[in-house]
């Protein structure tokens, strides 16, 4: 074990102690607040603009009708050509011309207006102005059959269903939604971590095999050893960049909203806000059910196992990346060992997604939920549906003994794979290293 320690303490060392991984410790931070802090400025300067539409309406029926809101202004145009019109508004810095001819029957509205603008106009402005034209046309088509509109809006019916357990705890629409959210969140960084420090250990072990210091260390050192060391001491200095980063994120924010005025946080685009100040959705009750939704999930039990099954399936794949690393004389031989091993993870990211959601219980989720190497994404999907304690131990400890045996099988490429110097291995190279 002194030895693990060694190797453990060396590999951490060296990592942090590279200039690059000093250099991206501090510059990845620096650049990610940067980006969010343009988005948010440029997201401000946005929300600042008020966009003017002219509305030429030769109909007369929808004059006073269009009203404007804090981002978006309706200007009447009255008594000029549509010609005219469209030469005042090009020359002009509004953001376009609705032209309403005059038409015969009502029904026509439905594809006579025409909205002129210098390039394509948002989605969402378009939904307005097609949303209000639809309810004044609705309105004039009820009243032309002699029905009154403000009565059948009194007699409509908004039907909303309560949700809750057999146990007595109500739940929302929103909550499968908020559950799939938290793991998806989890998959989504375990899937990053590995990416990002399992190439970095895959790097090490090829560093070392060329640089042929391999060849001193493992003869003092047993090859299961010193792949746990550097397996542990690669996740120590992942651990300690990760922290680094949010305690520099988190510095960094504040200070660029103190001295700039920003909300990094307030990211929300224009045509979004416009949307939302137009809809006749309950927004309160909107928050309502998400604040309720998250207080209802098991959070202990989420941030528990969360950092058991980010660490198994962790320790799981970095393991098989240290085994390709040791199979391999350089990087661009391993593209053919790595798209087998990161399909399965992808898989359970996938199966979490179209299937958790559906049924969470069901024999696709309980099944991939027990697979090792897709556990860590779909049994973290899995939980805040309500999963048994024994269910998410069962997977624990079939995850971490995979990882045992993976260790075990990666030591055994790792023992003659560091030494094969100058030989593409290949599949059927590798299951002999396995017999040896």
């Amino acid at each position: 074990m002194n030895h693990l320690s060694l190797i453990i303490k060396r590999e951490y060392l060296n990592k942090v102690r590279n200039k690059s991984f000093i250099i991206m410790t501090f510059l990845s931070p620096i650049i990610m607040v940067a980006i969010i802090t343009l988005v948010s400025y440029l997201s401000q300067l946005n929300n600042d603009t008020v966009n003017t539409i002219e509305v030429l309406d030769e109909s007369g029926v929808f004059t006073n009708h269009f009203k404007d809101s804090e981002k978006l202004k309706f200007k009447m145009i009255n008594g000029v050509s549509l010609k005219d019109t469209k030469f005042a508004a090009e020359s002009s810095n509004n953001y376009g011309l609705l032209y309403i001819p005059k038409t015969k029957n009502i029904d026509d509205y439905s594809n006579v207006i025409t909205f002129y603008s210098e390039d394509s106009p948002s989605m969402s402005v378009m939904n307005i102005i097609e949303k209000t034209i639809e309810d004044k046309v609705n309105r004039l088509k009820l009243k032309e059959a002699g029905i009154d509109a403000n009565l059948i809006e009194e007699l409509k019916v908004n039907v909303n269903t309560n949700l809750e357990t057999y146990a007595g705890e109500k739940t929302s629409k929103l909550g499968s939604g908020i559950k799939l959210a938290f793991g998806g969140i989890a998959g989504y960084l375990l899937f990053m971590f590995i990416i990002i420090y399992g190439n970095m250990i895959m790097r090490s072990v090829i560093e070392e095999k060329t640089s042929r210091i391999i060849e001193v260390l493992i003869s003092s050192v047993k090859p299961i050893k010193l792949l746990l060391g550097k397996i542990f001491g690669t996740s120590l200095a992942g651990i300690t960049q990760f922290a680094v980063w949010i305690v520099i994120m988190v510095l960094l924010s504040t200070l660029a909203s103190s001295m700039f005025g920003i909300d990094t946080s307030a990211t929300q685009s224009q045509q979004q806000e416009l949307l939302l100040q137009n809809s006749d959705t309950g927004s309160q009750q909107l928050i309502t059910d998400v604040f309720r939704e998250i207080n209802n999930l098991p959070l202990t039990n989420l941030v528990i196992m969360f950092l058991f099954f980010f660490t198994g399936g962790y320790l799981l794949y970095s393991s098989l990346y240290a085994a390709i690393g040791a199979a391999v004389d350089s990087e661009t031989d391993t593209q053919q060992f790595m798209i087998p091993i990161l399909m399965p993870l992808i898989l359970g990211i996938y199966v979490g997604f179209f299937t958790v959601i559906e049924n969470p219980h069901g024999t696709v989720s309980q099944v991939f939920s027990y697979i090792p190497f897709t556990s860590p994404v779909v049994m973290l999907m899995r939980i805040p549906f309500g999963v048994p304690l024994w269910q998410q131990i069962l997977s624990l400890v079939i995850l971490f003994a995979t990882f045992i045996a993976t260790v075990w099988f990666a030591a055994k490429i790792y023992r003659v794979g560091i030494l094969m110097y100058g030989k593409k291995a290949s599949y059927k190279e590798i299951i002999k290293w396995l017999k040896y």
